[in-house]
């Protein structure tokens, strides 16, 4: 008896031995599906690094890029990973305020990275952050409701072939509204589809002296034809949907169409969550003959600020869940075409997800025919497809993210917010120094 209880002595006192010498780390990420999946899969991390213990902040998306801004800028060292995307890398690396990933492990291999995933998230040759996941957009569409409707989508469709199938798809008697598009106010949620959809319809957000733009007809076709489109084929409370919200709908089966980030592909076409998975159809984002379509680039991101104390157990951590074997461990947990996607050249190149993932290629050619260094029609001074890499854009895009959902929502009229988007646009910029 006394032997039993001196072991258990013995091993208390280990226990707390090796508790007090565990690294915690805390990690802030967004509450998109393949995060949540991420935070699930953990254990093979913990298991291999057992001295590092992790703690998680997961927020919805607005919220999490306004904490993480915050904190950053202040040097709250509250975070010591964070879900970053490709507009803040850039900026935020060229402050100093990223440290550059240079620990993740001789077999990383981080030639495999997509090349146009990488540039975005590269500053002078280095990597300052490490894409969990990758996208472009493209046209989610159901298959039986465009048969239904005698149509068959293009692998290229226009807008003007989008309105008309949306109007031939809209059934709301049976709940099924014709096309569901964000509305949600935010420089990453209406507005990373609005800017993407602006820059196939010839507009910019400002001319090549920084003069804001939304005072031009471009604008107005743009922000015109997204109104109405929505009024007359999108569910009830669009102004209120985000990503999130439009794959609940779509997965429910109350979307004809819906065109949002690549990433949502897996989503839609899993049995498990989705009513429709073997009715899904892909296509490239819509165009309007000028050279540029509605589709964008982006990387949610894993990236470690300058002010952690603990940044090997920090690298070690971004390392694992952007690797080929955090990869693998997805597929055989939840099969192939669950792994994140659109980070690396060899995913694509695998066999076993070509066959389970229908929307690959599809994927992969949309992310390839992004181009964030010419992403309008006309000349810009800016770089960035959804959005215009300045420290400004952050507050002027969710200002102009608020007044193009209230006009989705009928509190203004489309000239109005088009009006005040240039005013703010206009006092932001020669705030900026940007226009005299």
């Amino acid at each position: 008896m006394k032997l039993r209880t001196f072991t258990l002595g013995l091993f208390s006192a280990s226990a707390l031995a090796f508790a007090a010498h565990a690294e915690s780390i805390t990690i802030a990420t967004v509450n998109n599906g393949d995060m949540v999946r991420m935070q699930k899969l953990t254990d093979d991390f913990t298991a291999k690094n057992p001295d590092i213990q992790l703690q998680w902040v997961t927020l919805e998306e607005n919220v999490l890029r306004e904490r993480v801004t915050t904190d950053i800028a202040t040097k709250g060292g509250q975070y010591d990973v964070m879900t970053i995307g490709t507009y803040e890398v850039p900026i935020w690396a060229k402050q100093n305020w990223l440290l550059p990933l240079d620990k993740l492990g001789d077999d990383y291999d981080v030639k495999d990275i997509i090349p146009a995933i990488a540039g975005g998230l590269s500053v002078d040759g280095k990597l300052y952050a490490a894409p969990f996941y990758g996208e472009s957009s493209f046209v989610m569409y159901r298959k039986d409701l465009m048969e239904k409707a005698g149509l068959k989508m293009p692998d290229a469709p226009t807008w003007d072939f989008i309105k008309q199938a949306a109007d031939k798809m809209t059934d709301r008697a049976n709940g099924v509204n014709g096309v569901c598009l964000r509305g949600k106010a935010g420089w990453g949620e209406n507005m990373a589809f609005l800017t993407a959809m602006s820059n196939s319809f010839g507009a910019r957000w400002f001319d090549e002296n920084w003069k804001p733009q939304f005072d031009q007809p471009e604008w107005k076709n743009t922000l015109q034809f997204y109104v109405d489109l929505m009024k007359a084929d999108g569910p009830e409370g669009a102004s209120s949907n985000g990503f999130n919200e439009n794959l609940a709908l779509f997965q429910q089966g109350k979307c004809g169409m819906w065109i949002d980030a690549t990433v949502a592909a897996s989503f839609v076409s899993d049995p498990k969550n989705s009513t429709v998975a073997d009715k899904v159809g892909y296509a490239l984002a819509p165009d309007n003959g000028l050279g540029k379509r509605g589709n964008w680039l982006w990387a949610w991101s894993l990236a470690i600020p300058a002010g952690t104390q603990k940044a090997d157990a920090a690298q070690k951590f971004v390392s694992w869940a952007t690797s080929k074997h955090y990869a693998e461990l997805v597929a055989s947990k939840e099969g192939w075409a669950n792994v994140p996607p659109g980070t690396r050249s060899s995913l694509y190149a695998n066999p076993e997800y070509q066959k389970a993932a229908p929307f690959a290629k599809m994927t992969l050619d949309s992310i390839n025919s992004a181009d964030p260094t010419h992403p309008t029609v006309k000349p810009v001074p800016y770089v960035g497809v959804q959005f215009v890499a300045i420290p400004e854009f952050q507050g002027l895009g969710t200002t102009v993210g608020q007044l193009f959902s209230a006009a989705l929502a009928g509190q203004s009229s489309v000239d109005d917010a088009l009006k005040q988007a240039q005013d703010a646009a206009t006092a932001t910029m020669t705030e900026g120094g940007y226009i005299k």
